[in-house]
């Protein structure tokens, strides 16, 4: 059976509550429902994997941050000191976390949960030339696609895909501005905090680079104006969607993966859920071209898969009202 929007709804009003008396939890529960074909959804168990790459972009000082951060963060995120690491241990999450293409990795020893597979030690500069090339493309999109696989044959039936990348706002920028036609200004944020002049001269490389690549939006295209990172989440996404898992978005970079994976692998977006609409101002345009309404609303901008990981809790709310509360006919009797 086809699970449609309207057989949910159907069963929501069934409940023993008045008809939509849970306003937009109702509409969460129907995304849920929908997006995993049964009316009778689970939140659980659910995994994020954390994708880190570096971008040869960095080298225009279109972001505050040197490209060290990179590697700063993604040693914190294996001690599990990261806000990332502390929201997915409070809401019951496993964490994987995936070296797609950092040019220096931390230092090891390595914990159980950490994978190491550069496709290449960070993107060329896109400002240039294209970032990688279609066999690097490949590489970086059957990486997550191998984690998307690995994830649902382990049972996971939630994925999250969380990323770590100092300029990587740059390329979802590009590939917003490429994938969504909305304009380079309001595809270009401040991301880790640029000034307006940073600003400016990061939106001038953005619109050059779309320019460049002309009106074609195919695998080559899109390779020379993405990251490894964000390929690797567009493959996590299109197996996560394939094996039936719900795929909860996270923030501007993760959403940027999203519009690769529906371009490449259509209807991948009905098993998206949006967590939350960021800070990042095209945010919102990458969203409405996949059809999702955010669920949260809070000007967060960290990445990592954190505004996600903060939005689980509605998440479970919308699964237990549909598994878990009497009908009308059961309180009211024959």
């Amino acid at each position: 059976m086809t699970i449609t929007p309207a057989l949910v709804e159907a069963r929501l009003d069934s409940l023993a509550k008045p008809p939509g008396s849970l306003g937009q939890l109702e509409a969460l529960a129907v995304q849920l429902a929908v997006a995993q074909g049964t009316c009778t959804p689970l939140s659980r168990p659910r995994r994020l994997v954390l994708f880190a790459a570096d971008h040869g972009v960095v080298a225009q000082g279109v972001t505050p941050w040197p490209q060290a951060v990179t590697t700063a963060m993604l040693a914190t995120i294996l001690s599990g000191r990261a806000t990332s690491t502390a929201l997915a241990a409070v809401h019951g999450v496993d964490v994987r976390v995936v070296d797609a293409g950092v040019a220096q990795p931390p230092a090891g020893p390595y914990p159980a949960h950490y994978r190491s597979a550069p496709v290449a030690p960070g993107t060329a500069d896109l400002a240039n030339g294209p970032a990688m090339d279609a066999a690097h493309f490949d590489a970086a999109w059957e990486l997550g696609a191998d984690e998307a696989k690995a994830a649902v044959a382990a049972g996971f039936r939630v994925l999250i895909a969380g990323e770590m990348g100092i300029g990587n706002t740059t390329a979802s920028a590009c590939l917003t501005h490429a994938l969504t036609g909305v304009d380079a200004d309001t595809a270009t944020g401040s991301g880790a905090g640029a000034d307006p002049a940073m600003r400016a001269h990061k939106r001038a490389i953005v619109e050059q680079a779309v320019a460049r690549i002309g009106s074609a939006r195919d695998k080559a295209a899109l390779a020379a104006i993405a990251g490894f990172e964000i390929v690797a989440m567009a493959g996590f996404y299109a197996a996560g969607a394939a094996a039936g898992a719900v795929l909860l978005l996270d923030g501007y970079v993760t959403t940027a993966a999203a519009l690769i994976a529906e371009k490449l692998a259509p209807g991948t977006a009905r098993s998206m859920i949006a967590g939350h609409r960021s800070a990042e101002p095209g945010h919102g345009a990458a969203l409405a071209q996949l059809g999702l309404t955010p669920i949260l609303d809070w000007q967060m901008r960290l990445g990592e898969g954190t505004g996600a990981l903060t939005a689980l809790p509605l998440l479970d709310s919308a699964a237990a009202l549909l598994c878990d509360v009497a009908t009308l006919d059961e309180v009211l009797g024959p």
